[in-house]
């Protein structure tokens, strides 16, 4: 009898250690994130310098280089690392002076604990660029907000640009790069 006491006991033990284990690995990894996709549509900022007249209309149509609109002052194109990445990245400085950071035509693959960080780290294709950008010095703008879409993130005004010449989708989680694009002056 105590036999069967003793087996039912391993047995019982066994399976909440087995669920424990399987709800910590669901938590960690987050397996149906490869399945969800969250799209998002930030329009261009519109803000403007003292004395200018602000309007989403004025902000769609504006140029780059035009007098008074968004300035774009680097930009680069994702390249694919841990997963499948593409799009724009695009540094503009805005009309009052702000920066903000623009993924354009962003998609990749949703993740756990996915941030858009500036870095000086050199984009290297392939395994070999996975792991680099938290070697260096960075500065995370925030969680990704979407996987899909077009994205803005402000840029803290005691960041020097100068400092840093890539981007990256970083899974903090995992500490490894989904994409990154390597930031080309205009």
């Amino acid at each position: 009898m105590q036999d069967g006491k003793r087996r039912t006991g391993l047995v019982v033990g066994g399976l909440v250690t087995a669920l424990v284990a399987l709800a910590a690995g669901l938590y960690w990894f987050q397996p149906w994130k490869l399945w969800q996709d969250a799209t998002v549509n930030d329009a261009l900022p519109t803000a403007t310098a003292p004395g200018l007249i602000s309007s989403p209309t004025a902000a769609a149509t504006a140029t780059p280089s035009a007098p008074g609109g968004p300035q774009v002052l680097a930009q680069g194109l994702l390249i694919s690392h841990e997963h499948a990445t593409t799009g724009t990245v695009k540094l503009i400085r805005l009309p009052d002076g702000s920066r903000t950071l623009r993924l354009e035509h962003l998609e990749t693959s949703n993740g756990p604990d996915l941030r858009v960080w500036l870095t000086d780290a050199p984009v290297k294709q392939g395994t070999a660029g996975w792991g680099v950008f938290d070697d260096g010095k960075y500065v995370s703008l925030g969680k990704l907000k979407g996987n899909k879409g077009d994205q803005n993130y402000e840029i803290p005004a005691e960041v020097n640009l100068a400092d840093y010449t890539s981007v990256t989708i970083w899974c903090d989680r995992f500490n490894v790069s989904f994409g990154a694009a390597a930031l080309q002056a205009v």
